[in-house]
């Protein structure tokens, strides 16, 4: 599935099931939010924090899962409301990327692997 077939299932959906879009500043709101429960399993999945309740790995990967399909939910939701075409729009992005940081992650010294502090001297 493209971004632009995903944009039209979504559209179907909204005239079909719902009554019409939200406004798009809700719509805005309703994407931090959905962006910060993400934030929230990924920081006690893979940072620092833990879960209240105790979950299991798979149960805690299914959550990702659904926020990372809400956020992208929100995002297609506001991309058919303002005219955006994703699929044209991230292409665009990976030219611009390729050509604006074709070596800059290369020279950057601060990604380079860590040194192997394994070995016994």
């Amino acid at each position: 599935m493209t971004l632009r077939n995903a944009q039209d299932q979504v559209d179907k959906w909204i005239k079909t099931h719902g009554v019409r879009y939200f406004h798009e500043l809700t719509n805005l709101g309703i994407l931090v939010e959905e962006v910060g429960e993400l934030s929230r399993h990924l920081v006690r999945t893979y940072g620092e924090q833990s879960y209240k309740n105790k979950i299991s790995k798979e149960e805690s990967h299914q959550c990702i899962r659904e926020e990372m399909a809400d956020v992208l939910w929100v995002l297609l939701c506001l991309a058919n409301q303002t005219g955006v075409d994703l699929t044209q729009a991230l292409e665009e992005s990976m030219i611009k990327k390729t050509e604006r940081d074709n070596t800059r992650h290369k020279e950057n010294s601060k990604l380079a692997p860590p040194e192997n502090t394994d070995s016994i001297s």
